[in-house]
């Protein structure tokens, strides 16, 4: 089932007379659960038509490296197997997305494309939408319940759009049928790229080279469906109680293949909820996180055009940290330094060498490096800017809608004030007494110098650059 609600009419051109369906893939890069795809499938059989997938590699996205790309690339090798077994034809071509998208458009009747919600995303798509002369029809596919219908304006924290989800996950949260393609397009002639050597294909890319792949993570749809069977059998009865705990790797490290769109959270939301012998606590406390957190940060940077700015901040946070902005700082600490992990802290400077080392951080510590750099940064501004370049430089969910929310809520984004206190004001603060008080925190900061260790092992050229 398709829900109309997921479909948009990005023009009011017709349909053509054509010698394809195109579903422009971007976003949701996966060949099951995915609703774009099976509404282009859907829409091809109706018109006795081919399908034809095409995917766009721009070396050009802003802040992306070989660490990004390399993993973008396993999960497209992947989707190019499946859609062959499918009868359908997956052209990658290195082109920028809307450039490829135009020139294919020329012989589609219609096309099909998946939504993003980040700035070049929209821009791509209103790109295409303008210079095609057939309908262009975007299906949304990477949240279970669609941005507008959720909200209609700005959500200003989980709690005010918390009721207006759950309102609606009794329509949304239904499983996807998978339809069988009537035409083959596999006998079609494109030229794309050859997906089979991914190492020799980004050596091809003008990107930095110096934020290289990592061991933990690999890309695609099986890696991440492991993952979540994994994280399901062994991780979500401790979830609800004590996910917190950094020394304890209780993630089911969904994030990259989310960001990625290599898993569908529909898939993982009704996998989680037909979980056998597990409490609805613990179902309830993922289903939170998965949903309602993340489509929160779908629902800021898709209403929000300052989503990748201090400016992004409620009027309260950005007040009360500019009223202290001169306020005296125990430590200040430069890009170099943050970057290369030298701070007197070794809980921070553990979690910036875990993402470093993994491509991925546990996310209370991604909270607790967050609140520190806004304390020893020489202004709040600067610090906003620091955390930004290395979430996005170092993570493989980075550039992302939950990175960018992840960052202002260090800063106050979806939050409340609380009790006024020099450098941040009334925004919320975290120390490392806390951590002490709470977890085992040394045993996290072993765990991290030992896959730390095991990294510059495997990658001795990992070196952070200064930029």
């Amino acid at each position: 089932m398709i829900q109309p609600e997921r479909i948009q009419a990005l023009n009011d051109r017709p349909v053509q007379r054509g010698k394809y369906v195109l579903y422009w893939m971007q976003a949701s890069q996966r060949s099951a659960w995915n609703h774009a795809l099976e509404f282009a499938v859907q829409q091809a059989n109706e018109r006795h038509e081919p399908l034809l997938v095409l995917f766009g590699i721009t070396s050009r996205f802003p802040e992306a490296n070989a660490r990004h790309y390399t993993f973008m690339l396993e999960g497209l090798r992947e989707v190019r197997d499946a859609l062959m077994k499918r009868g359908i034809q997956f052209v990658v071509k290195l082109e920028s997305p809307e450039l490829a998208a135009v020139k294919l458009a020329s012989e589609a009747s219609l096309i099909v494309t998946d939504r993003g919600y980040l700035r070049i995303q929209r821009q791509w798509r209103r790109h295409v939408s303008e210079k095609v002369s057939c309908l262009v029809l975007q299906v949304e596919s990477d949240v279970v319940v669609p941005v507008e219908v959720a909200s209609e304006k700005e959500a200003y924290s989980a709690g005010i759009l918390r009721p207006k989800i759950e309102r609606h996950l009794s329509r949304y949260l239904v499983p996807l049928k998978e339809l069988p393609i009537k035409r083959d397009s596999l006998g079609l002639k494109f030229q794309g790229v050859n997906l089979d050597d991914v190492k020799g294909f980004i050596t091809r890319l003008k990107i930095d080279g110096t934020v290289t792949p990592v061991d933990s993570f690999q890309g695609g749809t099986s890696q991440a469906k492991r993952h979540l069977e994994a994280f399901i059998a062994k991780k979500l009865k401790d979830y609800a109680e004590r996910r917190s705990d950094p020394s304890l790797n209780l993630g089911s490290h969904m994030s990259p293949y989310l960001h990625f769109g290599q898993i569908s959270p529909l898939y993982i939301a009704l996998k989680v909820r037909q979980a056998r012998g597990q409490s609805k606590k613990a179902k309830d406390a993922y289903l939170e996180e998965l949903v309602v957190r993340r489509e929160l940060s779908m629902n800021f940077v898709h209403y929000n055009d300052d989503y990748d700015t201090f400016e992004a901040l409620p009027e309260w946070a950005k007040h009360t940290l500019k009223a202290h902005q001169k306020d005296p700082r125990e430590y200040v600490y430069h890009l170099e330094e943050w970057e290369t992990a030298r701070t007197h802290d070794p809980y921070w400077n553990a979690a910036q060498q875990e993402m470093i080392a993994t491509g991925k951080m546990h996310n209370y510590m991604r909270m607790y490096w967050g609140k520190k750099i806004l304390e020893w940064s020489k202004t709040p501004l600067e610090g906003y800017r620091v955390a930004l370049y290395l979430n996005n430089k170092y993570e493989l969910d980075g550039r992302d809608p939950n990175g960018f929310a992840g960052v202002a809520w260090c800063f106050g984004k979806h939050d409340r004030a609380w009790k006024e206190r020099p450098v941040f004001g009334k925004v919320r603060y975290m120390n490392a007494a806390g951590l002490r008080r709470k977890f085992n925190i040394e045993a996290y900061v072993r765990q991290v110098e030992s896959l730390r260790s095991t990294a510059e092992r495997a990658k001795p050229n990992m070196v952070p650059t200064r930029h």
